[in-house]
């Protein structure tokens, strides 16, 4: 299948710069049976008791760093993942690439750090620090906004750009699990009142997730590296939940991908490294019904929804999402969307 088949016109003034008022706000797409535009408040009223509604638990961390080589010239650093106490996986913006032990450095509140850059992994620098970064980048970083978001991050980002149930104590990602940011605590509580449970994972999300395909047959695509760990209890849960005829309702694509991961070798707890690339004829083993926001053309989560739903069902949500103006990406409007069965 040609990557070029899931390229569509995206008007740049439908890509959302700020979250909606208030989370459950957001519009929302359903297409259980057919189209439905309704507020993501009212998502309740497709869920059903015995449901199983899982979440990616996963937190932002601060991920963004201005500093200096010690040449003088300017560089930007976005993390991709810490490997060690001392070492992280980055991504470096600056005019020129920089060499092997290249040194680059941080000044923040008259506080100097340092880093080395002592190694490359694809696209990505290793960069050995003088001090722990988890520190300097909890300290000191900016909140992440995805490249399509044309601003800085500011004062309202740290509390929308995060879901409620995240859990703060392991901030691990550099992106937040967007389609979680629309829920907030009076509607979780609605949901759980109608006897749907809530089961949590975590994957860490990195930032490969933005980056198109660029391949052109989808199949040549090498995707991102993505730490998952879908525990035991979430698995009984499952489990459970199947066995009594419930749905299991993942929110967002990172939770679709960790829990098909978890299924590849029989449904059994999971921690480690996932690479699973959901594409057309990918057959769904866990996953019922997937609340997601509308992405980006040629991306991989785009191709991952096409899978769910069936490619021409994509296209034509797409097309409507566009004549109704849906907002888009990762402050954008919501879908809940039913597997295709067929």
């Amino acid at each position: 299948m040609k990557t070029e088949k899931f390229n569509y016109d995206l008007p740049e003034h439908l890509i959302a710069q700020y979250p909606s008022k208030n989370r459950v706000e957001s519009r929302l797409l359903a297409c259980i049976n057919e189209a439905e535009h309704r507020q993501f408040k009212n998502i309740a009223s497709y869920m059903e008791k015995g449901d199983l509604l899982v979440v990616n638990q996963t937190s932002v961390i601060p991920a963004r760093l201005h500093g200096e080589k010690s040449t003088g010239g300017k560089v930007e650093i976005f993390l991709e993942r810490f490997l060690s106490h001392h070492q992280t996986l980055v991504q470096i913006k600056s005019s020129r690439s920089p060499k092997e032990q290249t040194q680059l450095n941080f000044c923040f509140d008259s506080k100097n750090f340092s880093a080395v850059v002592t190694g490359r992994q694809d696209n990505f620098f290793i960069l050995e620090w003088a001090s722990d970064p988890h520190e300097i980048f909890e300290s000191f970083g900016e909140i992440p906004l995805p490249p399509y978001m044309h601003r800085s991050a500011e004062k309202i980002d740290e509390e929308r750009y995060e879901t409620v149930y995240a859990d703060t104590q392991r901030k691990e990602s550099v992106a937040a699990p967007t389609a979680g940011m629309h829920f907030d605590a009076q509607l979780l509580d609605e949901i759980k009142s109608k006897g749907v449970t809530l089961g949590y994972l975590n994957l860490q999300v990195g930032a490969g997730t933005f980056q198109p395909v660029k391949t052109e047959l989808i199949t040549e695509h090498q995707i991102h590296k993505e730490l998952i760990e879908v525990d035991a209890r979430l698995i009984d849960q499952i489990k459970q939940t199947k066995a009594r005829g419930g749905r299991v309702i993942a929110v967002g694509t990172t939770s679709v991908r960790a829990l098909e991961t978890a299924c590849q070798q029989g449904l059994q707890p999971f921690v480690g490294e996932t690479q699973l690339f959901i594409y057309p004829g990918y057959k769904f083993k866990v996953v019922d019904l997937m609340i997601t926001n509308f992405h980006l053309p040629k991306s991989s989560l785009l191709m991952l929804v096409a899978a769910f739903i069936g490619y021409e069902k994509m296209i034509d949500l797409y097309q409507l999402a566009i004549e109704k103006e849906y907002r888009f990406l990762s402050y954008g409007d919501a879908m809940l969307l039913k597997k295709n069965e067929i």
